[in-house]
């Protein structure tokens, strides 16, 4: 399906002033304007940060804190040193305490890092207390799990979104420096201009944001557009969802020859990809491949895809793709379930998919214990048959059962049933054909002259 014109093209530049176009990350200095893959500097040394709080688990923290090590490694970056902390209730100055902050100072100085990540989101004032505390960057994983997708998006559209969810969460987190600005006050004798390059740098963000907004509403226009066209046609839809990297994109590759970019790394594909699909039974569908998912997904970025992400609410069939050889494959659908209703998207129907069963037999003993589940590998083409049966019948089970009595002479009419919808049963009756028969309500429409009345029926 072609890429929609998105009219970001003509956008013109950030009123914001990037310098040379060169920006900085969360993470070192990458390339801005120039293309290509961002390619660092330097890697960071990262200190990681994570709390468990009274009544959770001290493995979910640490599961947390695995993958948020991943997560700075792919925005590159190295974590060096972890520290955990059990603690009633968080801290509102400082989200661990000025005691906990502290030891997390002379652990950041004597491992030499650049940056302290926490893995809960800090609000703005715990962010700025910490980093005088700390003495250096203090970031959330919000703001490594941003930096990632900004050094992932390739278009247009993704940009945008990127971009908008960015500024998000800048806008409160905007501040003076309260040396190089002059500061408001309260009392006689300290009013004046106040801080007029922060009221002039937060203007200039959030015209941005309503240019941002803007354009991704016609982007969202032109989608739902489409999607009317889509259901006028027999055609269903089928998005494949998951937690990042369980291998959506080299599924979708494997049964559409998508060609789509295919990284083992998270985050490696942000844009929607839509192809047709045709089944054994010889439906055809169009199948999209969606954003991964992770734990604890940052709001903004939840908002800023809403476009995209409405491809997976107005899909008929969710195909909940999930890796089989994870250490917490349990925890990975639990996240990925969280976003689904956070999205609106919790009643579409799933099939659960447990991939990479070339990897052990992780993805088997999954699929055992879930009725109804396949174990595949996009990898190998392992059991790629039986999936694409399954969710034959599970598209074919969403059409309506009718029954039907064609007149001898109506050949015209048989052929048409035959085309447009499944035929279960035939059976040959003194004034016709009688036949059961799965039909969209778009198809069951122009033969409703034929359709048996149940009441009257023998």
């Amino acid at each position: 399906m072609p890429e929609p014109d998105t009219g970001l093209g003509d956008e013109p530049e950030s009123d914001v002033d990037d310098g040379d176009r060169s920006h900085r990350g969360a993470f070192g200095e990458y390339g801005g304007a120039s293309g290509g893959l961002i390619e660092r500097t330097f890697r960071e040394r990262i200190v990681l940060v994570g709390v468990t709080r009274d009544g959770c688990d001290t493995g979910t923290t640490d599961a947390s804190l695995d993958e948020l090590a991943r997560l700075v490694d792919t925005a590159g970056a190295d974590a060096v040193e972890r520290v955990h902390q059990n603690r009633a209730s968080l801290d509102p100055a400082t989200f661990v305490g000025s005691g906990k902050a502290q030891e997390i100072r002379d652990i950041a100085e004597r491992v030499d890092c650049d940056t302290v990540v926490f893995d809960d989101e800090l609000t703005p004032a715990q962010q700025f207390n910490l980093e005088k505390i700390l003495g250096r960057s203090a970031l959330d994983r919000t703001a490594v799990i941003l930096d990632i997708f900004a050094q992932n998006a390739s278009t247009l559209e993704g940009k945008a979104q990127v971009e908008l969810a960015q500024l998000r969460y800048r806008l409160p987190r905007l501040r003076g420096s309260g040396r190089t600005l002059s500061q408001q006050g309260g009392g006689i004798g300290t009013r004046g201009p106040g801080e007029t390059q922060l009221e002039v740098d937060r203007r200039r963000l959030v015209r941005r944001v309503h240019k941002l907004e803007a354009d991704l509403r016609k982007v969202q226009a032109h989608r739902a557009t489409q999607s009317k066209a889509r259901r006028r046609t027999r055609n269903r839809a089928v998005a494949l969802v998951g937690y990042t990297n369980a291998g959506k994109s080299s599924l979708l590759n494997r049964l559409t020859d998508a060609d789509v970019l295919v990284e083992d790394r998270l985050f490696a594909t942000l844009d929607a990809t839509t192809r047709r699909l045709a089944l054994p039974g010889g439906e055809m569908v169009y199948a999209t491949d969606t954003v991964g998912f992770v734990r604890k997904l940052p709001h903004q970025l939840v908002t800023a895809f809403k476009t995209t992400l409405d491809v997976v609410r107005d899909a008929d069939l969710l195909i909940h793709v999930v890796d089989g050889s994870a250490a917490d494959p349990e925890g990975s659908i639990d996240a990925v379930r969280d976003v689904l209703e956070e999205i609106g998207a919790g009643e579409v129907p799933e099939l659960m998919v447990f991939n990479k069963s070339d990897r052990g037999d992780g993805a088997a003993r999954l699929a055992a214990r879930v009725e109804g589940s396949v174990a595949v590998s996009a990898h190998s083409g392992e059991n790629l048959e039986t999936l694409m049966a399954t969710i034959g019948d599970r598209v074919r089970s969403m059409t309506e059962l009718t029954e039907l009595v064609v007149p001898w002479d109506r050949g015209d009419v048989m052929a048409s049933v035959h085309r447009e919808g499944q035929v279960l049963s035939e059976a040959a009756e003194e004034g016709g054909m009688r036949l059961k028969v799965r039909l969209e309500p778009s198809s069951l429409g122009a033969l409703r002259d034929y359709v048996v009345d149940e009441e009257t029926a023998p």
